[in-house]
């Protein structure tokens, strides 16, 4: 199972980024999809999760109303769209997949690399 996560880079306040993350080596049907983030210093955290049918999806209380997650199961694919960047959103951000969730938590099974994602002020 590889996830491979693209889309990271340097962005001004305000600025937008999408961020793709391919699933290869099986399919997801019927799998949680989601990211996370690890800022310098600080724990890894959840971002954000989509259910296989895309009907629910889960935000931190800290990019609601910024960032959408979607999917797309045909190409095995999640996206993450960032608007109105902050530089406090600056971490690298991680594509997982499978596991559920418990409790409103997210504990995926498994994890692709990051990507870094830089907010400049």
């Amino acid at each position: 199972v590889q996830l491979q996560a693209s889309g990271g880079g340097l962005v001004q306040a305000g600025g937008s980024l999408r961020l793709s993350c391919a699933a290869s080596g099986r399919t997801f049907s019927g799998a949680v999809m989601g990211w996370f983030r690890q800022a310098p210093g600080k724990e890894r955290e959840f971002v954000s999760g989509i259910t296989w049918s895309g009907s629910s999806t889960y935000y931190a209380d800290s990019v609601k109303g910024r960032f959408t997650i979607s999917r797309d199961n045909a190409e095995n694919t999640v996206y993450l769209q960032m608007n109105n960047l902050k530089p406090e959103d600056t971490a690298v951000y991680y594509c997982a997949a499978g596991g559920g969730f418990i409790s409103s938590t997210y504990y995926p099974a498994y994890w692709g690399p990051g990507t870094q994602v830089t907010v400049s002020s």
